[in-house]
């Protein structure tokens, strides 16, 4: 997959060869959200290294499971990313044996556990049938703002209609800025897990 887009970046497929740069954009991506500050227990030391395991163990499943995985390069610098789960392999997290333990061995249990629960939660509030979930995506910080993410939806949306199995897209969020600005795209809210002291709000977009 390679094609220009009206923004000047070029449209790319991702591999394992780009993981230490996704990884990278999306632990800024990721680090100081809600969700993650609880999940990963940003008040004990050892938070990065936990929010980076998380992501490391994450993509390398993802890849593993030859998800797709799509991201926009400008000037030789990969500035977005965005990891897609398939409509056929929506398999839970506590069925990944390796991926447990690894996570356990690197995150610790407590957060494996809560990031583990979390999944269960969200894909509890999202249709049962046939779709695509998007687990991460994210931008570069000095990137932001540049109609980037708008971009990626976009091809994320097109991927999704071009699976004659797939009713549309599942994502969560706990920011409300990024709410607004799923809800603008045409995402609807189907449901809400409570992480904490805090609301997680699961969207869904249909794309038949």
């Amino acid at each position: 997959m390679s094609q220009e887009l009206a923004e000047g970046a070029q449209l790319v497929r991702l591999d394992r060869s780009a993981l230490s740069e996704a990884k990278s954009i999306l632990f800024h991506a990721y680090r100081h959200e809600n969700t993650f500050q609880y999940l990963f227990d940003a008040n004990r030391p050892g938070y990065d290294q936990r929010v980076r395991a998380t992501l490391r163990e994450s993509l390398e499943l993802h890849f593993a499971q030859e998800q797709d995985a799509i991201g926009l390069v400008d000037d030789d610098h990969l500035v977005a990313v965005a990891f897609i789960s398939n409509s056929d392999s929506r398999v839970s997290l506590a069925e990944h044996f390796n991926w447990r333990i690894r996570m356990m061995l690197t995150a610790g249990l407590t957060s494996t556990k809560r990031y583990i629960d979390y999944h269960e939660q969200v894909r509890a509030c999202l249709p049962k049938d046939c779709h695509h979930d998007l687990p991460f995506i994210g931008v570069h910080p000095k990137y932001q703002n540049a109609g980037y993410g708008r971009a990626l939806m976009e091809v994320i949306e097109g991927i999704c209609r071009e699976s004659p199995r797939s009713s549309g897209i599942g994502l969560d969020t706990g920011n409300s800025r990024y709410i607004r600005f799923y809800t603008s795209i045409g995402f609807q809210k189907v449901g809400e897990v409570k992480l904490g002291g805090f609301t997680e709000s699961v969207l869904f977009k249909a794309c038949r």
